[in-house]
């Protein structure tokens, strides 16, 4: 992640080196007598700072004792569900379609992150993705690019296309994601979601509805007018 805490992580770096040194010098019964001992003992440690690091790189970061000092990031690993509305119209509709039910499903790691975007009749994943953080300017936000592949069902009337996604991130610890979309099919449009659960979810759910939300009767539009998203 480029919003990596240089002077801190190289610090914490640093005392976990000493500490697998001190380690090994205890579990091997050496002691540190000079540099040649040192550079043995140190040779031997590298393994398990490594192994320190793939566990913090997969796990620890997620804990509290580190957020904000170290890891500035916050832990958005799960399930997002919301609805999202489009500036798309259609030719025999007078106005756009109400919003549309979605869900963004993120899965992060300290290093990467990826998501992936599912509504009723379209998948849109991710293939470039990071945080924009800044506490000075009051910025924490979340974006990507995507690739978002339509059901072959409704591919006549919506082809694949790119966009880009950008989500405000709302709350201590996060409550809401606010988004707002672009396509290269000259569409726009805003998302908003909260976190419905920590698993992933590999397709739409089942519970959620199919076609646009509306609070007055129900509308004729096919959910496949989210074209533009």
């Amino acid at each position: 992640m480029r919003n990596l805490r240089i002077k801190p992580f190289a610090l914490v770096t640093l005392m976990a080196f000493v500490l697998c040194v001190v380690v090994v010098s205890f579990v091997t019964g050496k002691q540190i007598i000079g540099i040649e001992s040192a550079v043995v003992i140190g040779y031997k440690a590298i393994p398990l700072l490594v192994a320190l690091a793939v566990f913090f790189g997969t796990h620890a970061w997620k804990w509290r004792i580190f957020r904000g000092w170290l890891v500035p990031f916050p832990d958005l690993n799960g399930t997002w569900q919301g609805v999202l509305t489009t500036t798309w119209e259609r030719l025999d509709a007078p106005q756009p379609p109400p919003p549309i039910p979605a869900i963004l499903t993120i899965k992060q790691s300290f290093t990467r992150i990826s998501c992936v975007m599912r509504t009723a009749e379209m998948t849109s994943r991710s293939f470039l993705a990071d945080f924009w953080l800044d506490g000075d300017e009051q910025i924490r936000m979340l974006g990507y690019n995507y690739r978002s592949d339509p059901s072959p069902l409704v591919g006549e009337r919506s082809p694949p296309h790119s966009g880009t996604a950008i989500f405000e991130i709302v709350g201590k610890p996060v409550a809401k994601l606010n988004g707002r979309y672009w396509t290269t099919r000259g569409t726009a449009g805003e998302i908003t979601l909260t976190l419905r659960e920590r698993e992933l979810v590999e397709e739409f759910p089942h519970d959620l509805p199919a076609h646009p939300v509306s609070g007055k009767k129900k509308q004729t539009v096919r959910f496949g007018t989210e074209l533009g998203t």
